[in-house]
C-alpha cells in the first residue's frame, strides 16, 4: 500500500489523523477514536521509511536522519493537505499525519460564536486561539483568515511550522511563510513581516518570549495579530503569557497586553449526542475596558472568570460552563459529556436544574 492510498482512504473515512507505527497497520483517528486498518499487514521499519519518502523531499529525509525529528506538510492535489510529523519511537521510525481539508469551513459552518466574526473586522490588536492539541485552533484561525481575506482589501501574512491551510488571493492577498522552508524561525519571519507592508499577521504558535514580545509590538503599531497557545482557558492563557518573561519584565508586558488584547477564544472538541460526530465548545474573553484595566492593574487573573460570565449579553463573552449549558440545552451534547468537561461540575449541575447561576 502506498502513502497516497492510505491518504485517500483516510479522507474517505473522514479521519482527522493517520498514525504510521511499527508492528501495526495504518491507524486512523475518526471522531476522536483510533481505528486500525486491520485489512492491511503490520508495518516494519523499512515500510515506514518508504512511506515517508513518498511524501517528503530528499532535504527533509536528510533532516530527519540527522535530527531524528521532522515537521513538514504535503499537498495531495485536489484532495487534502497533510501536516506531517516524523520521529523515532524506541529506535523505530514513527509518522503522524494530520488531515487538513482544502475547503476552509466558514465560522458559521463551524458553529463558532458570532463574536469571532466581529473580531475579523478589527484593524489592530491581538487575538489568541487556545486549546489542547486537536481542539480545532488551526481550523478556527483559517476560517477567520478566510473571512478577512474575503471581505477586506488587506495584506495577510501567515507564519506557520509547518504550513497548514492554504489561502488563495481574494479581496485581500495572502503571503504564506513556512518555518524551515521559507524562513528559519518564527522570530525571523515576524521581524521580516513588519517590512513587508502587512495588515494582518498570523503566527502559528506563540513559542517563546521573543515571539510574544514581537507580536505585542506588532499589535501596538497598528497590525491585527492572530496566534495560538496550548492553554485550556483564558485565565491559563494570561498566566502563560506572563510566564514567558522574568518577573522584572512582567509589569511592562501587562501594560502592553492590556493595550492590545482583543480576544481570547479557548476551544474544546466534544462528542455529540447520539454519535453524530463532534462539536466545538468555546470560552470567549473580549478585551473590553474592564478586562484591560484588570490586566493593567496587576489583579489576579483567576477573578476574570466572573467578568466573563457577567458579560455574555453585553459583550458576547462566555465561559466554558455557559457554552456547555447552551449545547446541552439544545440537545447537542449529553449531560454526562457536559459535566465531564465543566470547569465547575457543581455549578453546571445547578444551572441544569434551573438554579440562577450566571
Amino acid at each position: 500500500m502506498t502513502m497516497h492510498q492510505i491518504m485517500y482512504k483516510a479522507v474517505s473515512r473522514r479521519a482527522s489523523d493517520i498514525h504510521i507505527k511499527v508492528h501495526n497497520p495504518p491507524i486512523f483517528r475518526v471522531d476522536g477514536a483510533l481505528i486500525r486498518m486491520d485489512e492491511e499487514p503490520p508495518l516494519v521499519d523499512e515500510d515506514i521509511r518508504g512511506l515517508l519518502r513518498q511524501v517528503v523531499d530528499d532535504r527533509d529525509v536528510a533532516k530527519f536522519e540527522k535530527l531524528l525529528e521532522l515537521d513538514t506538510s504535503y499537498m495531495l492535489e485536489g484532495v487534502a493537505r497533510f501536516r506531517i510529523n516524523a520521529c523515532m519511537d524506541d529506535g523505530h521510525p514513527r509518522v503522524v499525519l494530520r488531515l487538513i481539508p482544502l475547503k476552509i469551513p466558514s465560522l458559521d459552518e463551524l458553529g463558532l460564536p458570532p463574536t469571532l466574526k466581529n473580531m475579523c473586522r478589527l484593524k489592530n490588536g491581538l487575538i489568541l486561539l487556545t486549546g489542547p492539541t486537536g481542539s480545532g485552533k488551526s481550523t478556527t484561525l483559517a476560517a477567520m483568515i478566510d473571512e478577512i481575506n474575503a471581505t477586506r482589501p488587506d495584506h495577510i501574512i501567515t507564519i506557520e511550522d509547518p504550513l497548514e491551510f492554504m489561502h488563495t488571493d481574494r479581496m485581500g492577498i495572502v503571503t504564506h511563510r513556512e518555518v524551515g522552508h521559507d524562513t528559519l524561525s518564527f522570530a525571523n519571519a515576524l521581524r521580516g513581516a513588519l517590512r513587508q507592508d502587512p495588515d494582518i499577521i498570523l503566527i502559528g504558535e506563540m513559542r517563546d518570549a521573543e515571539t510574544v514580545k514581537t507580536a505585542l509590538s506588532s499589535a501596538e503599531t497598528g497590525h491585527l495579530v492572530l496566534s495560538t497557545l496550548h492553554t485550556v482557558d483564558a485565565v491559563e492563557t494570561l498566566n502563560r503569557l506572563m510566564e514567558f518573561f522574568e518577573p522584572h519584565q512582567q509589569t511592562q508586558i501587562r501594560k502592553q497586553l492590556a493595550s492590545v488584547l482583543r480576544c481570547i477564544c479557548s476551544q474544546r472538541i466534544l462528542p455529540m449526542a447520539k454519535d453524530q460526530g463532534r462539536i466545538v465548545a468555546c470560552e470567549v474573553l473580549v478585551g473590553t475596558r474592564t478586562i484591560r484595566d484588570f490586566i493593567d492593574q496587576g489583579k489576579s487573573f483567576k477573578d476574570i472568570l466572573g467578568i466573563i460570565e457577567e458579560s455574555r449579553d453585553q459583550w458576547g463573552m462566555q465561559s466554558f460552563d455557559q457554552a456547555l449549558h447552551i449545547l446541552w440545552t439544545k440537545g447537542v451534547i449529553t449531560a454526562e459529556v457536559a459535566l465531564q468537561n465543566a470547569t465547575s461540575a457543581k455549578d453546571l449541575r445547578l444551572r441544569m436544574q434551573g438554579m440562577n447561576i450566571k
